[in-house]
């Protein structure tokens, strides 16, 4: 059996999939039951865990043979990011308690680096893990093509894609979604000793324009991108609710500038970016 975290969102759903598939038992540990109802209906175990619960946690991960974790996504935290902190503890707890035959952990491009961002919490996480006497594997993924969703109603309604992302022929690695929960799954269901990265990206590089041009196609009209100043973000985010958004810049930053990038050669998935634009204004 192999016990889930964030099989309700896109990455741990398609693990979960994934191992259904091939006729191996799972565990969706989830907050609530009632985030339960349709993973029960498809055969899974079930476990009732808060991230920050050690005790639940450690429940939830017993007599298991692996585990996928995942930090819940947070765009928005504090400056010393105290709630991953707390999370990031809570798993090591429960993880040196249950001791399962082994462990695949969602990280991100860039968590080598030694630069401050909001993907830092990534490389607590790495930090933390890596210090355990279990066999962990770090898959580092790219940027998710699935981001794009926040872009297809301004694109269909005006045909503007505003990007962070300068300048607009740059491309940098992106994933899908697809992709990342295929990996774990496979990579959950491998041997091997002690501590390892895989990092993953797409077929190929996206660049702002290629994004652009994808948009347009899956909805039939020209989209133009813009690049959002600099000196424009931090009122944006601001305006948008966030109270700490220096991560989130310095992150932008790091794309930019180019040190936010893969530390080896990464695996290449198989999803395109059209195949992921297409599906994404289908349902947006």
């Amino acid at each position: 059996m192999y016990a889930i975290t964030g099989i309700t969102g896109q990455v741990g759903g398609v693990v979960a999939q994934t191992l259904l598939a091939q006729g191996e038992a799972v565990r969706a540990v989830v907050r609530s039951a009632a985030k339960s109802v349709a993973w029960q209906a498809r055969g899974c175990d079930v476990a009732l865990a808060d991230m920050a619960d050690a005790d639940a946690l450690a429940r939830a991960f017993a007599g298991v043979q692996g585990v996928f974790v995942l930090l819940p996504p947070n765009f928005d935290p504090s400056a010393d990011f105290a709630e991953s902190r707390a999370i990031i503890a809570a798993l090591a707890k429960a993880l040196q308690a249950a001791r399962p035959a082994r462990v695949v952990c969602l990280s991100t491009v860039g968590a080598h680096a030694t630069q401050p961002s909001l993907l830092s919490q990534l490389s607590l996480l790495e930090q933390r893990l890596g210090a355990l006497p279990l066999p962990v594997t770090f898959l580092r993924a790219a940027w998710f093509m699935e981001n794009a969703a926040w872009d297809v109603a301004r694109a269909r309604t005006d045909g503007v894609l505003e990007s962070y992302l300068s300048p607009l022929g740059r491309a940098i690695p992106m994933v899908a979604t697809a992709d990342i929960g295929t990996t774990a799954a496979e990579l959950l269901r491998e041997s091997w000793e002690g501590k390892r990265v895989v990092e993953l990206c797409g077929p190929e590089p996206v660049s702002a324009q290629a994004l652009a041009d994808a948009l347009g196609r899956a909805l039939g009209r020209h989209v133009a991108p813009r690049v959002v100043p600099r000196e424009e973000w931090e009122a944006r985010f601001h305006a948008q609710g966030m109270r700490h958004p220096t991560p989130r810049m310095q992150m932008l930053d790091g794309f930019n500038d180019g040190w936010m990038t893969f530390e080896g050669t990464p695996r290449r998935g198989t999803t395109t970016l059209a195949e992921v634009v297409r599906t994404l204004a289908a349902c947006h």
